[in-house]
Order: C-alpha cells, then sequence, then structure tokens
C-alpha cells in the first residue's frame, strides 16, 4: 500500500508527533510499504534516521509571507521553492521557535480556509504533488493541517485521515474567538475526512467534544516505539543516592516545575531517601528564564549539587540517560495524549510516577508499569516518588511490567499493522458502503 503522510514539522524542536510519525512511517516501510513521510512548515527534527522526504511544503517563510503580504500570494513557484530550502528552514526555525502560539490566530484561520485562504496557492502544490504521487491513502498527521484535506479529498479520491496528537495544546492558547473559528474549520474540513486516528482513548473522547466531531468517526491506535538499542538487564539500584529523572521538553506545560517542587519536598521530609534529579530534554532560547529559575529554586534548597541537567541530543544519549535513572516523573499540567517518554522508560526497565490525566492512567492501567497520582498535589507526588525509591521489591517489579508491556503492545511495528488495520478496514467498508464511514466501533485495529 503506497501511504502519503503529511506531518508537521515543530521549527527545530524535537517534536512526540514527529517523533512518533518518524517511527510509524519506518516501521510501515520495514513491514514491506511505500509510505511517504511529507514535512510541512519545517525539516522535522528527530533522534532516530529522518524517514522524510527533502522537499517541504507549506514552508513557514511562505505562510508567514502570504499572509502578511498580498504580493506573495502570486509569486511564481521558483522563488517558493527559494524560501523552502531545508537550509534556510532550519536557521529560520531558530527564531521562529519564539514565536508565540497565541499570536498565530490569524495564521491558523487563514491556513484551515485551505483553498480559500491566504495559503492557496500552497494547497495547490501539494495537490498536485500528491497527484504525481498517486498514493492509496492520505494521512494528515494533525487536524491544524486539515485545510488542505477538501482539496486533496476532491483531486485524489483516495481514503483521507487525519491523526489527533495535541491539536487542543495549540488551540487553547489562541483567543476564544479564534479557537471557535479554528474548531468550526475543522469541522467544515472533515466533512472529507474519512476516519479521525486518536493516539490514545482518553484523546479520543476528550477530541470528540472538543472540536465537536462523532466518537464513532475517532479510531485508537497507540504509540509505539523502535525498540532497537532499549533494553539490557534491569538492574535495582540499592545503594547509594537514587535518581528522579525527568525527560521531556524543558518548559512549563511539561511540568519541569513540579517535579522541581516535589523533589524538594520529598528531600526536606525527615527519613527521605537519599536521591538525585536528572533532567533532559529539548530546552528552547525561550524556556531558558524558565529553567534558570527552577536551578534557582534547587540552589536556594540546598539541592544543586544534587541536580543535574543532561545533554541527550541523540537515540544512544537517550537510552544512556533512560539507564541512569530509577524512576521517570513527567508530571504534565496538560492532558497528555501520547507519552512516548513514558514508554522510553518503560524499555530500560525504569517505572513511572505521574499525573492521574490524559493518556497516563490508560498507560500505566495497561501496563502496571509505575503509580498515579493526584495531578493537583505536590505533596502526593513527592510520596509517590519516595515510595518508588524506598521499595525495591515495588520499583522492580513495576519496572519489569512496563518493559514487558512495550515489548509486547507499544512497539512501532505494532503501531504500524494497527494502522494499516484500520486504513483497511475504512477502505472495505467504504467499497461495501460505496464511500459511507466505516460503522464498527472505535478503538485499537486487530494485531
Amino acid at each position: 500500500m503506497r501511504i502519503a503522510f503529511i506531518t508537521a514539522g515543530a521549527a527545530g524542536m524535537y517534536c512526540g508527533s514527529c517523533m512518533r510519525d518518524n517511527t510509524l512511517v519506518t516501521a510501515l516501510r520495514r513491514l514491506g510499504h511505500d509510505a511517504l513521510l511529507i514535512p510541512a512548515y519545517m525539516p522535522i527534527k528527530v533522534d532516530e534516521p529522518d524517514a522524510s522526504q527533502n522537499r517541504v511544503f507549506f514552508g513557514g517563510i511562505n505562510i508567514y509571507l502570504e499572509q502578511r503580504f498580498w504580493l506573495f500570494r502570486h509569486t511564481p513557484r521558483f522563488l517558493d521553492r527559494l524560501f523552502n530550502f531545508r537550509w534556510l528552514l532550519k536557521w529560520v526555525s531558530r527564531f521562529a521557535v519564539r514565536a508565540k502560539y497565541s499570536e498565530q490566530g490569524d495564521l491558523t484561520i487563514s491556513m484551515l480556509q485551505g483553498a480559500n485562504g491566504k495559503q492557496a496557492k500552497e494547497v495547490a502544490e501539494l495537490v498536485e504533488y500528491l497527484r504525481d504521487e498517486k498514493p492509496d491513502v492520505v494521512l494528515f498527521t494533525n487536524a491544524l493541517l486539515s485545510g488542505a484535506v477538501p482539496a486533496v479529498k476532491q483531486a485524489l479520491g483516495v481514503p483521507v485521515f487525519v491523526t489527533l496528537q495535541g491539536d487542543d495544546i495549540f488551540l487553547d492558547e489562541l483567543s476564544g474567538a479564534e479557537r471557535a473559528h479554528c474548531t468550526r474549520l475543522i469541522r467544515d474540513n472533515g466533512r472529507s475526512v474519512d476516519a479521525y486516528i486518536s493516539t490514545s482513548a482518553y484523546y479520543a473522547d476528550h477530541m470528540a467534544g472538543y472540536l465537536g466531531v462523532p466518537r464513532e468517526s475517532i479510531h485508537v491506535v497507540q504509540p509505539g516505539i523502535n525498540l532497537a538499542g532499549h533494553g539490557g538487564p534491569i538492574e535495582v539500584r540499592t545503594d547509594g543516592p537514587l535518581t528522579v529523572g525527568y525527560f521531556a521538553r524543558i518548559c512549563p506545560e511539561k511540568g519541569f516545575h513540579r517535579v522541581v517542587e516535589a523533589f524538594v519536598a520529598m528531600r526536606r521530609t525527615p527519613g527521605a531517601p537519599a536521591a538525585k534529579l536528572k533532567a533532559s530534554g529539548w530546552l528552547g532560547e525561550n524556556n531558558r528564564p524558565y529553567y534558570d529559575e527552577q536551578v534557582k529554586r534547587l540552589e536556594a534548597a540546598g539541592l544543586l549539587a544534587d541536580f543535574e541537567h543532561v545533554e541527550c541530543p541523540t537515540h544512544d544519549d537517550k537510552v544512556r540517560f533512560m539507564r541512569s535513572i530509577d524512576v521517570l516523573c513527567v508530571p504534565t499540567t496538560y492532558r497528555e495524549p501520547k507519552g512516548l517518554y513514558v514508554l522510553e522508560a518503560w524499555a530500560n526497565g525504569v517505572p513511572v510516577v505521574l499525573p492521574a490525566h490524559g493518556s497516563f492512567p490508560e498507560l500505566v492501567e495497561l501496563s502496571g508499569g509505575g503509580l498515579l497520582v493526584d495531578p493537583d498535589s505536590i505533596p502526593e507526588l513527592a510520596d509517590g516518588l519516595a515510595r518508588v525509591l524506598t521499595d525495591h521489591t515495588f520499583r522492580y517489579r513495576t519496572g519489569l511490567a512496563g518493559e514487558a508491556a512495550v515489548r509486547e503492545r507499544f512497539t512501532a511495528d505494532v503501531m504500524a499493522r494497527e494502522t494499516v488495520a484500520l486504513i483497511e478496514r475504512i477502505q472495505r467498508a467504504q467499497g461495501a458502503g460505496h464511500g459511507a464511514r466505516s460503522p464498527e466501533p472505535a478503538g485499537p485495529a486487530p494485531h
């Protein structure tokens, strides 16, 4: 099967959605499918071999110029492609990452208007490219790209899918009026969508209400990771200070400040275990003041010597980090739709302590790989970390359970097989119903 994935580059930073899409496309190719990963806005940034095409559509420079200036909506293709050179987009991304979501409402609305928006020629260029590539299926990997869906559906006549994996996080930063306009446009574009894919049952339920789309049209395919390089004997350290690990983008929404607060609270508790805090993940310049503030908090508590920030630019670095910690804690302030870092910790036998919201309860209940705590309670988070660090049997058992769950159901190949099974199910339903959507209930495809 020839499958075209259109994925959004994240302005030069490591992005969970890009990493999931890259892993999925690579796994589909291993299974013998002809999968294209087509970047939009910016080139993607991943810590595994980049599976994406060289060409970037809806290049960040072009869509900005088209939004601001009438002239650039009519420039010739050769000039547009000059602005789409990957090296130029990567250079610009250093500045684009500082742009606030709240300042991009007008651009988002125009993009969702597709062929009727200010980026209409970008839609036409994508349609022309896909027509030449002749995919059997087109999959947009977030709903914010859905402005192009009606034109693609009309031109190609093939099934079109949209993955939901964090769209609300962006939309929530817009004004109420802008958000309402965007969700209305997404629903309008959804008339040309054959099915939606969600990365968790929680997120499927949430986005059905958030976007106002039928829940039965959203199917769950849980994320998976490439296990290459992960794993090895599970070692339960009992001597010396143990380590609380944080691995995610270092920013307020991922809750880095919360793990710092919980670590300080735990260490101040009488009889608390000796422990260290180790953090890694992408740190952008826009979040540097926030990071420095948390470091000052550790210094004020007299715990700076027990904190370490580690750069992990490669996959091997990430695995080494996971193997060096005893528990992973990423206490997000938002409701996480995926949680790839959870799967990466489990792949190395590391249990987790997480807030009981978003996809986390689903993951922990399916695996038994850690503890869930009240999302709003720093004392409960501190107690959870202390329990995992002091109860060595519990830590070993939950780490082992997490590793078993990842290897059984959260691999890249399982994710790829479930994606293909879902696509084939929708194709069969359309063949039987002459284009009707699948009547089957939402849920993971069998594997």
